[in-house]
């Protein structure tokens, strides 16, 4: 029996509002688990006392809150199964998936831990004599909403740092993966010291998720998910005047450039597509590749796909586990369909068994068919050719999203200076486009996201305010 059967963590471990909610396995239909579901009445009280915590936390010397932060991090990196139990079967993550995520749940933490001890604030030039302090103040409450296809870390990576440069947090994970994205965090934090009332997971809907967004004393909301979504919170938040960070979608190309090796590439293209079932934001949406080349490559992309074990994730034989739900895979399947039916050939893939999609690759995909044009959130590497290096360029920063991009190539200076024409919040030379790592910035251009990045110093312009201060030896004089 689990600590968090049929609750919610308000600071303790207690029963939901609204309820109960089954915790299902996508790989099988079972139900795992069991857990509490929150309402607006726990919100109301969860952002209550978060907001009286927050002051005492505040004002600890910052060594209080890196200790909450490493100890974190060695309970997990010493038992990394309590995270990965759950990321197998309610995730649908392969166990390779779900150990590397765990990894950088640990990352995380201890980079929250050294970001408590970093300068918060510089001293500046003043006309006056006089000192003048600009300092980074933590927010109060941050609103977390999270999603379900890396859980853990894409909740821990806003969590972490914004407790550890002062702040408290309500988080709401997707429902459909709220312990591996929220109460098994939460349980680690507990352990490890984290003083109650300053994390609160609401396991909840869209409902609870609307309210966090309004809420009057929630001044900062960190959402990561679909831009569709993240447009609706936006709008919400714009007209509250709040601090608001979205991590959005992508439609991530990876170019090969005309000396690349094609073996090399191939493989790399392989893992930008189907890692986790392609339900990745940074996921290789659009493979380029010079015409005189495209049909080897494709055929080698084809070959790996091929070879790909499907299963049960609870199997270590299979590398891929399942779509996350019903309404996911179809939104898959239609658009590989559409996208046949658009004039692409299919040269592996395309079918399924239950919500186990096999990876899928096509060819000769025009460039307004679904499968290039959109985000797909699938284990789909749609595959064009192009006539010069000028022409994918064009491509690539015609799509609406500008998240990763891949530029795989045997002359990586030449491919640094290509970057700069770019419009993508990464760039990633002789590497494929899914990267991310708690000491580097990351955020997206376009429609993949706005308002500030994850990562290293950048956590302190998502999760504090700027207060500039100054101070004089005397009070001043004026003529009036």
């Amino acid at each position: 029996m689990s600590i968090w059967d049929e609750k919610i963590f308000d600071g303790a471990f207690v029963p939901g509002g609204a309820g109960t909610m089954a915790v299902t396995a996508p790989a099988t239909g079972e139900t795992i688990a069991t857990i509490g579901q929150a309402d607006v009445t726990d919100l109301d009280k969860a952002v209550a006392t978060a907001k009286q915590a927050q002051r005492a936390w505040a004002a600890l010397p910052y060594t209080e809150r890196a200790a909450v932060m490493t100890k974190a991090a060695a309970i997990l990196e010493a038992d990394p199964d309590r995270l990965t139990r759950w990321l197998v079967p309610e995730a649908g993550s392969g166990q390779g998936k779900a150990g590397f995520e765990a990894m950088l749940v640990t990352s995380e933490l201890s980079a929250a831990a050294a970001l408590a001890a970093q300068p918060y604030g510089q001293m500046l030039r003043s006309m006056k004599p006089r000192v003048s302090i600009g300092r980074y103040v933590p927010v109060g409450v941050v609103g977390v909403i999270s999603p379900f296809n890396f859980p853990a870390i894409l909740s821990m990576r806003s969590v972490a740092p914004a407790l550890a440069l002062g702040n408290a947090v309500v988080l709401k994970p997707d429902p459909r993966t709220s312990i591996s994205g929220g109460l098994a965090l939460a349980e680690i934090l507990a352990e490890a010291g984290l003083p109650e009332g300053l994390l609160h997971v609401l396991p909840a809907g869209a409902e609870v998720g609307a309210a966090l967004v309004a809420h009057p004393d929630v001044p900062c909301i960190s959402f990561t998910g679909s831009t569709a979504a993240g447009r609706k919170i936006g709008e919400a938040a714009g007209p509250l005047l709040k601090k608001v960070h979205l991590e959005l979608g992508g439609n991530n190309a990876l170019l090969v450039l005309p000396d690349a090796d094609i073996d090399a590439a191939a493989s790399a293209g392989a893992w930008g597509s189907f890692l986790h079932q392609g339900q990745i934001c940074m996921t290789t949406g659009r493979h380029l590749v010079p015409q005189d080349k495209v049909e080897e490559y494709a055929t080698k992309l084809a070959a790996k796909a091929e070879a790909i074990p499907v299963g049960d994730p609870t199997d270590p034989a299979n590398a891929l586990g399942p779509i996350i739900d019903e309404r996911q895979l179809k939104s898959v399947h239609d658009i590989v369909e559409g996208t046949v039916a658009a004039g692409a050939r299919l040269l592996a893939g395309g079918t399924h068994d239950g919500l186990f999609y096999r990876p899928t690759v096509l060819a000769d995909v025009p460039l307004d068919s679904p499968a290039f044009s959109q985000e797909i959130f699938g284990p789909v590497a749609p595959v064009v050719g192009y006539g010069s290096v000028e022409d994918a360029i064009e491509i690539i920063n015609s799509s609406e999203y500008g998240l990763s991009v891949s530029l795989l190539t045997a002359n990586p200076f030449k491919a640094f200076e290509l970057a700069d024409r770019i419009t993508s919040g990464a760039v990633h030379i002789n590497d494929q486009t899914v990267d991310d790592e708690a000491v580097a910035p990351f955020g997206g251009a376009k429609a993949s996201g706005v308002g500030g990045h994850f990562g290293t110093s950048a956590n302190l312009d998502t999760f504090c305010d700027i207060q500039w201060v100054t101070i004089q030896s005397e009070i001043e004089r004026y003529p009036f």
